[in-house]
């Protein structure tokens, strides 16, 4: 588990540097030259000697009677959980023709489900997804495929789990449903599934623009409902979980394509790429409760972030996209292109490197959108391996931690 030379790259700052100043001086490393291996075959990184594995083989029959789409056959998103809570199953979502589960450890398909509804991992229960379905809420045992209605609301419709980036709280107790009321408007909610009950309306529609998506926050306090304005401006609304407005993000995406945690103090934070000045292009941490920003990653091609390791907090993992030439071309940015990182979020500037993605920019498929397990011992990524255009498949990578990364563990 544990690991040395460059993947184990541990950097700290002195106590009052900007995380990010320390970042900047991470090094630039070569394009990995590693082959693409074959289906279940593992494989070595030549840049970080990390070890990972080809979980899926695009175009090839997964299960009898079940073959993933040529084109592309990966996980779902970066901020959505592919490994159920102990680990024992994977979920293949995109170009699968449903849902193909994996075990968790070997990759070996188990089997394939049926299912059209936005379902996301229970967050402790191993055996349970949490679905939404256009007037239900259930929850759903993949294994046995069977299912238990939680909620089904009079006068609503149009139930949607996010849609598609929601998350339920870390005690798997809270989530956000979008839907449309009686008066066919579109509102928001929060619903507690072991008090069975649902909280006040928002109502969307009076907000500026037109909603993405909306979700509970990590503790269950809060609600963040994003909404896109003429212009593509994207902008966040912060409320409690009675659905009493506390703050309006009005800067574009600062941050976004991003994903909520709880920090060593206790506050939800959002850790995301901004697109607005004054960290334009920057990684920053973001506290919902009073919009204090952190700038933990200087100006770069990070891409999305994911921080679904919620049994090991503090960390979020990053994708980079980019090139060398690029990278090289500019030293003041952050020294990463097509790989995954590990970052603290304490300010600390402690950085995992974990391995290069080998992406080759194409479409939405072809982003990595890599996403770790929930002991953060495993992250997930998707590849066309430097073929643009090429077959989209998954690999999985073992995380070179140190002993000294599990010595402050921020309370969840």
């Amino acid at each position: 588990m544990w690991a040395s030379g460059l993947a184990a790259l541990l950097t700290e700052l002195p106590p009052g540097q900007a995380a990010f100043d320390h970042v900047a001086r991470a090094p630039l490393v070569l394009p990995s030259m590693t082959p693409r291996p074959g289906y279940l075959k593992s494989a070595t990184d030549a840049a970080f000697g990390t070890s990972f594995i080809r979980i899926t083989d695009p175009g090839r029959e997964m299960i009898p009677g079940v073959a993933c789409m040529a084109a592309y056959c990966t996980h779902r998103y970066s901020s959505a959980q592919a490994w159920n809570a102990d680990q024992t199953l994977l979920v293949i979502a995109n170009g699968c023709q449903g849902l193909c589960f994996l075990d968790g450890r070997t990759y070996r398909p188990l089997f394939h489900r049926h299912v059209a509804d936005e379902c996301e991992w229970h967050p402790t229960n191993p055996d349970l997804m949490i679905c939404v379905e256009a007037n239900r809420l259930y929850q759903w045992a993949p294994r046995s495929d069977t299912k238990a209605l939680l909620y089904a609301p009079n006068g609503y419709s149009n139930l949607q789990f996010g849609p598609f980036k929601g998350n339920p709280s870390n005690d798997g107790h809270r989530l956000v449903l979008r839907a449309t009321n009686r008066a066919s408007r579109s509102i928001a909610f929060a619903y507690d599934i072991a008090a069975m009950k649902r909280y006040p309306d928002i109502a969307l529609d009076k907000l500026p623009g037109k909603n993405g998506y909306c979700t509970i926050s990590p503790s269950g306090r809060f609600i963040a409902c994003f909404q896109t304005t003429i212009g593509g401006v994207e902008t966040a609304f912060i409320f409690t979980i009675d659905g009493v407005l506390l703050r309006h993000w009005d800067e574009h995406h600062r941050p976004g394509h991003g994903d909520m945690t709880l920090d060593a103090d206790g506050h939800d934070v959002y850790v995301g790429i901004s697109k607005a000045d004054p960290d334009k292009y920057h990684v920053i941490k973001r506290r919902l409760e009073d919009g204090a920003v952190t700038d933990l990653v200087p100006y770069g091609e990070a891409q999305h972030a994911s921080i679904r390791n919620t049994n090991l907090p503090g960390w979020v993992f990053l994708t980079f996209a980019g090139t060398h030439s690029e990278i090289a071309a500019h030293p003041s940015w952050a020294p990463f292109y097509q790989e995954v990182i590990a970052l603290r979020i304490d300010g600390s500037g402690s950085v995992r490197r974990i391995v290069q993605t080998r992406n080759a920019t194409y479409d939405y498929w072809s982003e990595a959108h890599a996403s770790p397990s929930p002991d953060g011992t495993q992250v997930i990524w998707s590849s066309n391996w430097g073929h643009a255009g090429g077959p989209v498949a998954d690999f999985v990578a073992t995380v070179p931690w140190q002993e000294s990364d599990f010595t402050a563990r921020p309370p969840h």
